[in-house]
C-alpha cells in the first residue's frame, strides 16, 4: 500500500496509472468483446480522479485517461499515422479533463448522501457530453463509444432502439459510479444501491414498454466479399474477382447484390466496358448490383467515393456520394497546416470530395434501401435519417484492407448491430476483405460473419421489418437531457457562489481610533 501511495503522490506516475486506467474499456469491445466488462471498467479510473489533492490534478487525471482511452480504442491506426495517433489521442482525451474535475467535485472525500445521488447524474451526463462533443466529424466521429460494446446483448439493444447507443452510455456510466460508491464511500452505499436498483428499474420498464418490430416479410441480399487483391493492377483484377463472384449467385433468387467500398476502382462513364459487365451480371444474376466507385469523376473535378446502382440495362441513375469522410484518411484537416502528416504516415495524399445529401434508393421488388460508405456507419443520426426516409434496409459498404489484422474489423462490423436496433430495419455491413455481417431489425446476427480469410458470395435471408422505433421518432433525447443536467449544475453552482456574496453584511465605517490616555499625574 505505501508503494501504490508514492505512486499517487508522483505526478507523472499518477498519469501513468490514469492512461492505463482510461485505457481499460478496450476490452470490452470486439475483438475481445467483454461486453460485462463495460459495467466496471470505469471503476479505476473514477477513484483515482477522485483521490486528486487539487481540483487541477483531477482534471489532469481526467486528460490522462482520455488519453489511454482514446489511443487503446484507436490503436490499430499506429500502423498508418504512427507517432501522429498519439498526438491526436492527447488532442482528444484532453476532453475529459472538465470529467475528472467533476468527479473529484462529486466523489472526492466522503461525499453526502445528496451529493453521492447528484454524481449517479452529473458524472454520466458530463461522459455524454464528451461523447457528443467528439462525435463531431471533424474530430474524427464517434468511434468508441461506450454503449456500442454492447453490440450483442439483447436487453441493451432493445435500449438502444428507444435511446440509441447514447441511452447505453449513459446507463453504463451511471453503473460505474454506483460501483465505485460501493466501493469506495461507505456512507454513500444505500445511495449507490438505490440507484443501482433505479437503473435496473427502468431499463426493466424499458424493455416491457418498447415496440418491437412488425416483420412483414423476407428479402434476400448477397455480400460479395472478394478479399485481399494485391499490385498495381488491383482496382482490375478486384473487379475481375467480384465478377467471377457475382456469377457464381445465378438461380439463387436474391433481390439485391451488394459490393463492399472501393469495390470499381474507374469511373463508370470512363470505363463503359466495365458498366457493361456490371449490368450484364445483374441479367444473369436477375437483381440490381449495388457498387462503390471510387475514383475521379468524370462530370466534376475531385476524387468521390459513391454508392451507384446498376440495373440490367446500365447504371440506373441512383448514386450516393459519401458525405462523412475520414479524417486523415481520407482528407487531411486543414491540410497547409497539418499536411507534414503525410509524411510520417499514410494519411490521404489527395482529399476526396464530399457528398451533399443522403439518398434512398428503390432497387425493385418493393424494396427500398439506403446506403452508408464506410466510417458513416459509426454515426446514429445517418441511420436513422434514412429510416425516416422510407429505407427498408441499411446498407453499409466498407473496406477495412488496411487494418486487416487489427481489432478494426470486428469493431466495425459490430456498429451495424447497434444501426439496426436503434432503427428497426435490418442492415447488411458488406466489406472488401472482412469483417462482412448482417443484422435482422432487432439487431440480432442474421447467419455468420465473412471474416478477413472469406472470398465468397453469400446470401443471406433476412426479415424485412417496418414501423418506428422511439429513437428514430424522438431522436437523441439522451443528449439533451444530460445537456439539461449540465445546465441546471452550472445554474445551480453558480448560485451557490454569488449568494455568500449578496448576503455579506454590508461595510460600516471604521471605527474612531481611540486614544489612550496617560494617567494624569499628581499635583505638586
Amino acid at each position: 500500500m505505501k508503494i501504490f501511495g508514492r505512486w499517487l503522490v508522483s505526478p507523472w506516475r499518477r498519469s501513468v496509472l490514469a492512461v492505463l486506467a482510461g485505457a481499460l474499456p478496450v476490452f470490452a469491445f470486439p475483438a475481445p468483446s467483454w461486453w460485462w466488462f463495460a459495467y466496471v471498467a470505469l471503476v479505476p479510473w473514477l477513484l483515482l480522479a477522485r483521490t486528486a489533492a487539487t481540483g487541477r490534478r483531477a482534471a489532469y487525471d481526467g486528460w490522462c485517461g482520455g488519453l489511454g482511452f482514446m489511443l487503446a480504442v484507436h490503436h490499430w491506426l499506429l500502423p498508418s499515422l504512427h507517432v501522429f495517433t498519439v498526438v491526436l489521442a492527447a488532442l482528444l482525451g484532453a476532453l475529459w479533463a472538465p470529467w475528472g474535475w467533476l468527479v473529484r467535485r462529486f466523489l472526492g472525500g466522503t461525499p453526502s448522501a445528496g451529493r453521492a445521488a447528484a454524481a449517479l447524474l452529473v458524472l454520466p451526463s458530463g461522459w455524454l457530453a464528451v461523447e457528443l462533443v467528439r462525435s463531431w466529424q471533424g474530430l474524427g466521429g464517434p468511434w468508441g463509444m461506450l454503449g456500442a460494446s454492447q453490440w450483442q446483448v439483447a436487453p441493451a439493444l432493445r435500449l438502444a432502439s428507444v435511446g440509441g447507443v447514447w441511452l447505453l452510455s449513459l446507463l453504463l456510466v451511471a453503473v460505474n459510479v454506483a460501483v465505485a460508491l460501493l466501493v469506495a464511500v461507505r456512507a454513500a452505499r444505500t445511495c449507490a444501491l438505490a440507484g443501482l436498483l433505479a437503473t435496473a428499474a427502468a431499463t426493466s420498464a424499458v424493455w416491457v414498454w418498447a415496440p418491437r418490430p412488425d416483420v412483414d416479410g423476407r428479402i434476400r441480399i448477397a455480400v460479395v466479399q472478394p478479399g485481399p487483391v494485391d499490385g498495381a493492377d488491383s482496382p482490375q483484377r478486384r473487379f475481375d474477382r467480384e465478377e467471377r463472384l457475382t456469377r457464381a449467385l445465378a438461380g439463387q433468387r436474391v433481390d439485391l447484390v451488394v459490393w463492399g467500398e472501393s469495390s470499381v476502382g474507374f469511373d463508370l462513364a470512363d470505363r463503359p466496358d466495365i458498366a457493361r459487365r456490371t449490368a450484364a451480371l445483374a441479367r444473369e444474376v436477375g437483381a440490381d448490383v449495388l457498387v462503390n466507385v471510387d475514383a475521379r469523376r468524370s462530370d466534376r473535378p475531385g476524387i468521390y467515393k459513391s454508392s451507384v446502382l446498376v440495373g440490367p440495362d446500365g447504371p440506373t441513375g441512383d448514386r450516393y456520394d459519401k458525405m462523412r469522410l475520414v479524417p486523415f484518411g481520407e482528407y487531411v484537416p486543414a491540410r497547409s497546416l497539418l499536411g507534414w502528416a503525410t509524411s510520417v504516415g499514410k494519411a490521404a495524399g489527395e482529399d476526396r470530395r464530399r457528398g451533399t445529401g443522403q439518398v434512398v434508393m428503390d432497387v425493385g421488388h418493393g424494396l427500398r434501401v439506403g446506403p452508408l460508405i464506410c466510417f458513416e456507419t459509426a454515426f446514429p443520426d445517418m441511420s436513422r435519417h434514412l429510416a425516416a426516409d422510407g429505407a427498408d434496409v441499411l446498407l453499409a459498404q466498407s473496406s477495412t484492407a488496411t487494418f486487416q489484422h487489427s481489432w478494426a474489423p470486428e469493431q466495425h462490423a459490430s456498429l451495424a448491430a447497434l444501426r439496426a436496433a436503434e432503427t428497426g430495419r435490418p442492415m447488411v455491413h458488406a466489406t472488401l476483405t472482412g469483417v462482412s455481417a448482417v443484422y435482422g431489425p432487432n439487431g440480432q446476427r442474421v447467419g455468420s460473419w465473412l471474416g478477413t480469410d472469406a472470398s465468397t458470395a453469400r446470401v443471406y435471408d433476412m426479415p424485412k421489418a417496418h414501423g418506428t422505433t422511439p429513437y428514430v421518432r424522438f431522436g437523441d433525447w439522451p443528449v439533451h437531457a444530460a445537456l439539461l443536467v449540465l445546465a441546471a449544475l452550472c445554474v445551480t453552482e453558480g448560485v451557490r457562489r454569488v449568494r455568500p456574496r449578496r448576503s455579506a453584511p454590508a461595510l460600516s465605517a471604521p471605527p474612531a481610533r481611540t486614544v489612550r490616555e496617560s494617567p494624569a499625574r499628581p499635583g505638586r
